[in-house]
């Protein structure tokens, strides 16, 4: 009986670390989605929205903060 309240599970971030995470993981979305679309439907018709400022600039830009928070929230030391 002494066993199993030994044997606690414990996480391996804390509660602020995986609310970290989460937020980091839909920045990351965000920007994937942002970075969605643009193609054209006829292969023989170039459609020049594929070049404009969000999917060459803000998308890749957003994916790449959204990846320092999710290695942020990794590193950070609740106990500290």
């Amino acid at each position: 009986m002494k066993n199993k309240e030994e044997q606690k599970h414990e996480f391996l971030f804390e509660k602020t670390n995986y609310i970290i995470l989460l937020i980091g993981i839909t920045v990351i979305t965000l920007g994937f989605i942002l970075m969605s679309g643009g193609g054209s439907d006829d292969p023989n018709v170039f459609n020049e929205e594929i070049f404009n400022f969000r999917r060459i600039r803000l998308a890749p830009t957003t994916v790449l903060i959204g990846f320092g928070i999710t290695i942020y929230a990794i590193l950070k030391n609740p106990k500290k």
